[in-house]
């Protein structure tokens, strides 16, 4: 798998809401309604994680939030293959 450049990295970022480029990974910051709503969500997200296998780093804290962090690990940074996942976790909201 190819990585993407920091242009080609920012011209995707303009197509999702709230993603922000750091370092090597493309990372959200969401917001539940409560703790199990929140749960919820990870839970939704694993399972689109299963299916494409590919794995993101999931953060819960507080109560309500959850961080998600996507780079491709074995490539050493982002790839398409990144975007087609935060584009999936995008659809659960």
């Amino acid at each position: 798998m190819t990585l993407l450049s920091e242009d080609e990295i920012r011209l995707k970022l303009d197509e999702l809401i709230g993603w922000f480029y750091s370092e090597t990974q493309i990372v959200k910051d969401f917001k539940l309604k409560d703790f199990k709503e929140a749960m919820v969500f990870v839970n939704k997200v694993a399972d689109i994680a299963e299916l494409l296998n590919h794995h993101p780093d999931i953060l819960l804290y507080g109560w309500n939030k959850v961080k998600i962090s996507i780079s491709t690990h074995s490539e050493g940074g982002i790839t398409r293959r990144d975007f087609e996942l935060a584009e999936k976790i995008e659809s659960l909201i």
